[in-house]
């Protein structure tokens, strides 16, 4: 039979899968001896068959009252008791990481009766009754559905009655108002009393919890973060330890490292008289956790030593949150915490030198998404610009845009194509789409460990908490500084997260350090590296170690080869020639299309000859001993072509002014019949060459030339010419011949000796369905999975991304697009069996990738597994691609995400 619910001291670290991040690391700290409340905890399957069948297992309320007495028994007192009542907390607790996205509620089993219990047996009435008023706020808007506005407004209006900002200030007959006035918002919104059975409380949550896996904002972070939609929550029921039962009470969040640098210290927040929700949710500034020492020494450093302890046993930078009741430290939650790209890379080096992990372990601490983090620009600190607030450095960056005040203004604008800086007292878990949109948060109120902290470095968002001197007012619009100056919504502003400071206007942006180094202008040896270079160059070589793919680039000129060179490119996997055919050039092509006789042909063909023999000599030379994939051209037709309906309207206008143009006339005739419904599945590709004779020849012969005066001049070009758009190996073998018969002619006419492959992309299903039969003629397979996913799914990427991928994004029919990850399930089942048809018939083919999923770090870990010799990307993604390289020799762990 199927266990649901598990004891802290049943479980471990390692059952992440079945008691969720939480859960686990509770039992891991309860093992290891540590001060955790006891508690339990209802497993992920519980959740799932609740998801699947819409209620609770049958056998789960049995093992549930089970451990709920085994609690009782623990603790000497049952739940909701009406003279000394146990309470519990309801937590949500998935396997990765969520912050704020599913649904808590603390102080359950408090009521009428309990409340005064509560009061009597601590000895302090205020308290019992902020508990009691929290309870009714969580469960009201948690479980009940209820607008927390209509809370938050109650406890405004009260504060303002009593004439302060602080909610410390109200005393237990003004908090004994609030609670009724609570109840009776439940009744009106919610349509029943607030529920006086602890255990109808406890249950109810427990569902809510469940629920709250598919909330809105929760799927929408998993898609973001790329979790799978399948694992479901753990819920955990914890005994309530009590940070707000007086002044030498509190509760705070701590981590091992900061996690915004990496840098060793203590890091953290801390708040007196207050449950955990103040510290995460911001809504009171907190004491930097130095400070516990100055008013609690002995809990400050007891919770040093524990923090020391779970690090080395994590070994990893810890996320801990922790409650002092009365002086006695209890441990709330521990994970492996979320950090800036910046911080990962230096922790992780940091841990080799510490000897808690080796340089392969070292590797899968970062990811790719990370280092492309660590490329954006920074703000240039040489020009003159004006600061107007100072915040707490979050979440590292420099983020320029428009002032919003609301997630939805921040969604509406930056679909319009406007940059926007999200500016909030404090941010909550509805605001994630916001968050997403925006360039940049920026918040009145809260630390480096409240919610918009942790989820932007969750995303890598830029991000400043905390900037005091900023007056938000989100229903006026504006914000104003100490100065009486007054921001209203669509200013500019630019903001830095790796100094916190708050800037008027656009500040200009240089290119990073990190972007530096890998084009060579740094040494990493040098006094100029600061330890982020360094530690950066170390995780790459250990990388590139590692690694048995080859990284190549994606470039069509001389400049972008070096630069790919400079950034670490083993050659070029895709020069596609249409691109230097644009701008001046393209009428050449244009006429080389519409030519009607073999002698005009053959004369824009002459033209084209040295142009093109030109561009490759220049390739060949940055990438001298390099192999280079030269695509023959592969433009649909419309891209070379005249617009049919404005030649259209110039024909129609100049034969009504009785003007008429022989050569428009002509040209409209021409496009009338090349014109296609649907370019991309038209004549274009390896149908281009076969239709327009010497074509091909004519391009086969600037590379070779190109190659023999690079051989010529002492080079070593490692030419590889690859056909497009193959759908049958009839096509390719035809060009084949051509090209072999080129090459026969220019050794003649040179004398150099050259050596090239002649391969082909698979980019159509039914190349990859025949890959064996192409194998017999091609040296080399390079996917085009753009065009391959394209084919595969039936659909235009120019025009389907915008008309309904947001809704499948939506509905979860899409995790991601499929342009941006590769669809391991469809086009990759094309991949795998490309490449097992085309090496079982020629085991030494090289195989590669050239569409733009060579730099996207899911996809390149598919291309290792399946065996791929290369992968090919932009330049500037070619040191995300390196680093996943090497990552992909080995699977991540957990922590790593």
């Amino acid at each position: 039979m199927t266990k649901f619910v598990y004891d802290f001291a049943e479980g471990s670290k390692d059952l992440k899968d079945l008691l969720g991040g939480k859960g686990a690391n509770l039992a891991e700290m309860t093992n290891m001896g540590l001060p955790v409340p006891p508690g339990f905890t209802i497993t992920t399957e519980a959740c799932q068959a609740y998801l699947s069948n819409g209620r609770e297992p049958a056998e789960l309320s049995a093992e549930v009252s089970e451990h709920l007495a085994d609690l009782e028994a623990k603790m000497g007192k049952k739940l909701g008791q009406s003279d000394d009542p146990l309470l519990v907390s309801v937590r949500s607790g998935a396997k990765f990481s969520m912050p704020g996205m599913m649904e808590t509620v603390l102080n359950v089993g408090l009521n009428d009766q309990s409340v005064r219990g509560l009061a009597a047996q601590s000895g302090n009435e205020r308290f019992a009754f902020d508990s009691y008023r929290r309870l009714i706020q969580m469960f009201g808007k948690t479980v009940l559905d209820i607008d927390g506005e209509h809370f938050e407004s109650a406890l405004d209006e009260a504060k303002t009655a009593k004439g302060t900002t602080n909610d410390l200030d109200l005393d237990a007959e003004d908090l004994r108002k609030l609670v009724e006035t609570y109840k009776r918002v439940v009744v009106e919104h919610a349509g029943r009393e607030f529920p006086q059975d602890p255990r109808e409380q406890m249950d109810l949550a427990v569902r809510a919890v469940f629920e709250s896996w598919n909330a809105p904002r929760a799927i929408l972070y998993r898609r973001q973060e790329r979790i799978p939609a399948d694992l479901g929550t753990a819920v955990n029921i914890c005994s309530m330890v009590f940070g707000n039962l007086s002044d030498d009470s509190g509760t705070g969040v701590a981590f091992t490292r900061d996690p915004a640098s990496g840098a060793k210290g203590e890091y953290g927040d801390y708040l007196q008289n207050a449950q955990g929700e103040d510290v995460v949710a911001g809504i009171r500034n907190t004491l930097p956790l130095s400070d516990l020492a100055k008013l609690d020494k002995k809990s400050h450093d007891e919770l040093m030593g524990i923090m020391a302890q779970l690090e080395e046993h994590y070994r990893d930078l810890c996320d801990i949150e922790f409650t002092i009741e009365r002086g006695k430290l209890w441990m709330l939650q521990t994970r492996v915490g979320k950090r800036t790209a910046g911080a990962a890379f230096r922790i992780a080096t940091q841990l080799i030198d510490e000897g808690l992990i080796d340089e392969m372990e070292a590797l899968q601490r970062v990811t790719g998404a990370q280092l492309a983090q660590l490329m954006f620009p920074h703000f240039d600190d040489t020009t003159p610009h004006r600061k107007i607030a100072q915040g707490m450095n979050a979440s590292p960056g420099a983020a320029v845009g428009k002032v919003v005040f609301d997630s939805y203004t921040a969604v509406k604008w930056s679909r319009s194509g406007e940059k926007v800086i999200l500016v909030r007292r404090e941010t909550n878990p509805d605001d994630l789409n916001g968050m997403i949109a925006a360039e940049g948060i920026l918040t009145s109120r809260g630390g480096k460990t409240s919610h918009a902290a942790v989820v932007a470095r969750g995303m890598g968002k830029t991000c400043v908490c905390g900037a005091e001197q900023l007056k938000v007012d989100t229903k006026a619009r504006h914000f104003s500084t100490p100065d009486g100056q007054v921001y209203e919504e669509g200013t500019v502003i630019s903001i830095d997260g790796t100094s916190g400071e708050v800037f008027i206007g656009e500040v200009p942006v240089v290119a990073s350090p990190v972007v530096r180094y890998f084009e060579g202008e740094i040494d990493p040896e040098s006094d100029e590296a600061d330890d982020l270079v360094r530690a950066v160059h170390r995780i790459m070589r250990i990388a590139d170690g590692g690694r048995s793919m080859a990284v190549r680039a994606n470039a069509d000129t001389d400049a972008d080869a070096a630069r790919a060179r400079r950034f670490g490119a083993q050659g070029i996997g895709l020069c596609r020639t249409e691109h230097m055919f644009l701008g001046d050039r393209r009428s050449l092509v244009e006429a080389l299309i519409l030519a009607d006789t073999d002698t005009e042909r053959e004369r824009q063909l002459a033209e084209l000859l040295p142009l093109q023999r030109e561009d490759f000599k220049g390739i060949f030379e940055a990438m001298d001993g390099l192999p280079v994939t030269i695509r023959l051209l592969d433009p649909p037709l419309h891209e070379f072509l005249p617009d049919i309906t404005e030649l259209s309207v110039r024909v129609a206008v100049a034969e009504a002014r009785g003007e008429p143009r022989e050569g428009d006339l002509r040209m409209l005739q021409a496009v009338h019949k090349l014109h296609e419904q649907n370019p991309m599945l038209g004549l274009r590709g390896v149908r281009l060459g076969l239709v327009i004779p010497g074509l091909f020849a004519m391009q086969a012969r600037a590379i070779l030339e190109a190659a023999a005066a690079r051989v010529k001049a002492g080079g070593v070009p490692r030419v590889e010419i690859m056909v497009p758009l193959v759908g049958a190996v009839q096509e390719f073998e035809s060009v084949k011949d051509d090209i072999i018969k080129v090459a026969r002619d220019v050794r003649t006419e040179t004398g150099a000796h050259l050596e090239f492959l002649v391969g082909t992309m698979i980019e159509l299903p039914r190349a990859a369905l025949t890959a064996g039969q192409i194998a017999e003629s091609a040296e080399f397979f390079s996917f085009g999975t753009n065009d391959l996913t394209q084919t595969t799914w039936g659909f235009s990427r120019d025009d389907v991304e915008a008309a309904f991928f947001s809704h499948y994004l939506e509905k979860g029919i899409f995790g991601v697009s499929p342009f941006e990850s590769l669809d391991r399930e469809g086009v990759g089942a094309l991949v795998r069996i490309a490449v097992e048809q085309g090496r079982a018939k020629r085991p030494g083919l090289k195989l590669g990738v050239c569409g733009e999923h060579g730099g996207d770090p899911e996809s390149v870990h598919f291309f290792n597994e399946v065996g791929l010799d290369y992968v090919s990307c932009s330049p500037f993604r070619v040191p995300v691609a390196r680093l996943e390289a090497g990552r992909a020799n080995r699977t991540p762990s957990d922590e790593s995400r």
